[in-house]
């Protein structure tokens, strides 16, 4: 790959020719517009030009994907032929400028009067140019280092109910599942500081519980507060999970934006949880919004530690092939020679018997394996809702079927009769 540029590939659908759409594109994301101004010299083009690398065309579609006022005005219409595109843009044009990297693989382009749907399917980079950009502080290696799980599943559960408890409810029902046997505990998304329980109380009481747990079995379980706010905010909040003996924060990334993520990651060294909340407005739709792979890449670039991918067989309308994909691209370092693997969060409907699922399609348990009803929701109670996780990924990653390991281990037994009545 030329050290000198980065590429960026789309999927494209359109009535006109997708070359022609593609030099559009490059142009309106590099030196271009609509027509030639003064000042656009042909050494500056040569210079700062991006450049159209491929062009694929693809079987067309029998109608618009999306609707289009510039199309209708100009009595455009069909076939509407699809097409994948590779652009390659300068360096130079951005430097390490995470926001104004987005704005130009991504930006005007979906409004494109000459398009009908606009999807940014990948992101490449550069070593040299990926080095200029934030790296995950903990990772996959720091995140085991602090929660003393060397090898296997990290098992993991969400506080639940999500809002309402106070303060001091919240630390209790902390204390009692890391008594239970967690790696990992998170904050729920919509849960930050609010009124009725304020992370300047709930941060304290948290961990006095995680520090007793601690005290009693030697073991760190790994709590990740949910600090989404503007951005002075959340470095205030994670300077005080980190005076009281924390290691993780939470973002919600999508709404505190690329700015306020650099800079916490620039301001604290404790792992950074990143939660995808609203990913879905900007990738469910074929031809619209961004892949996950572009989109880890650019989050990664902000340093983050852990992404969310969701979770197989889950609750949430993505394809078990879309979370697989997503969790190795999070394995999958950005540029050779460069270790900026983050951990891969596996959740939503996730209990025991998604593990050998999860496991046969990623093939490794360098992951975070999160399940609120599968724990909580455990005949039994929450301490054997791990065991029976933990049971289950010990039975997969040995090639033994849950089936032949419910014989020997009751809790998996009792997740496989109770979960496995519902989900049936």
């Amino acid at each position: 790959m030329d050290p000198a540029r980065f590429e960026a590939v789309y999927r494209v659908e359109t009535p006109l020719d997708p070359a022609r759409i593609a030099g559009i594109m490059a142009g309106e994301q590099s030196c271009g517009t609509f027509t030639r101004v003064e000042g656009e010299t042909d050494a500056l083009r040569a210079r700062a030009g991006a450049i159209v690398e491929a062009v694929e065309e693809l079987e067309a579609a029998p109608a618009p994907s999306l609707p289009n006022a510039w199309l209708e005005r100009r009595g455009v219409a069909g076939p509407w032929r699809r097409a994948r595109i590779r652009i390659s843009f300068p360096v130079a044009n951005v430097g390490a400028n995470l926001a104004s990297l987005a704005a130009t693989v991504a930006g005007n382009l979906f409004d494109l009067g000459e398009v009908t749907g606009m999807r940014l399917e990948e992101v490449r980079l550069p070593a040299a140019y990926r080095a200029q950009f934030a790296m995950p502080a903990q990772g996959i290696a720091g995140t085991r280092r602090l929660t003393g799980v060397g090898r296997g599943v990290l098992v993991g559960s969400i506080i639940k109910p999500n809002v309402g408890l106070s303060p001091q409810e919240t630390a209790d029902l902390v204390g009692r599942l890391c008594a239970a046997g967690l790696d990992f505990i998170k904050d729920d998304e919509i849960c930050a500081d609010p009124p009725h329980a304020p992370l300047a109380q709930r941060i304290p009481l948290v961990m006095q519980a995680v520090r007793r747990h601690q005290d009693r079995t030697g073991q760190h379980v790994m709590v990740a507060f949910n600090i989404t706010d503007e951005t002075d905010a959340m470095r205030r909040h994670a300077d005080l999970v980190a005076r009281e003996g924390g290691s993780c924060v939470m973002a919600s990334l999508n709404w505190c934006g690329f700015s306020a993520i650099e800079t916490l990651r620039r301001s604290t060294g404790l792992a950074l949880h990143g939660h995808r909340n609203g990913y879905g407005g900007f990738s469910r739709h074929p031809l619209l919004g961004i892949s996950f792979q572009a989109y880890q890449v650019l989050w990664r670039l902000a340093g983050v530690d852990h992404m969310h991918v969701h979770g197989l067989q889950g609750k949430f309308a993505q394809t078990d092939e879309e979370v697989v994909e997503s969790a190795r691209d999070c394995v999958t370092p950005l540029a050779d020679g460069v270790d900026d693997r983050v951990l891969p969060a596996f959740s939503s409907g996730q209990w025991a018997g998604t593990a050998p699922a999860t496991y046969d399609a990623i093939g490794h348990d360098d992951l975070l394996f999160m399940a609120g009803g599968g724990i909580m929701a455990h005949p039994a109670g929450p301490a054997e809702g791990v065991r029976s996780i933990r049971q289950a990924w010990d039975a997969v990653t040995r090639g033994e079927t849950l089936d032949d390991a419910a014989r020997r281990h009751p809790a998996l037994a009792q997740a496989m009769a109770f979960f496995g009545a519902k989900t049936s």
